[in-house]
């Protein structure tokens, strides 16, 4: 084989390594998919050590769930705070700057209200947010 295709890139511990001797050594062409920042906007596993191994970038972006414009970032809709949470739509959507900064404000604003009622009887309230 020749190529070699690389799917949630940012899982692999090894990326940088294999991609270096994949590429360098053994003379493959290595394509990578994965995303470069989590639901903070930090860096997601290492798929931003690899761009300068890369010979070409190419960032692709969804659509805003909300507006349609394109998405950037990904608004994680719950307030689990671990880095690797897997889910699909009903965990994360993919927003805009815009929706971004909002959704962030609206979920922490909630957590804040929440967290400042007492519950009495042991009541549980249940709070959804959505921009």
């Amino acid at each position: 084989m020749d190529v070699i295709g690389i799917d949630e890139s940012q899982f692999f511990t090894d990326l940088y390594e294999f991609c270096c001797n994949a590429a360098d050594h053994d003379g493959k062409t290595v394509i990578v998919a994965g995303l470069d920042g989590d639901y903070s906007r930090r860096s997601f596993g290492s798929v931003l050590e690899i761009i300068p191994l890369a010979d070409t970038i190419t960032k692709l972006t969804a659509r805003c769930e909300l507006c349609g414009k394109r998405a950037f970032f990904t608004l994680r809709k719950t307030d689990e705070k671990q880095t690797e949470l897997i889910g699909g739509a009903d965990v994360y959507m993919p927003v805009c700057r815009q929706h971004y900064v909002n959704g962030q404000a609206v979920m922490e604003a909630t957590r804040v209200v929440l967290e400042s009622h007492k519950f009495q009887n042991d009541q549980i309230v249940v709070a959804a947010a959505f921009i």
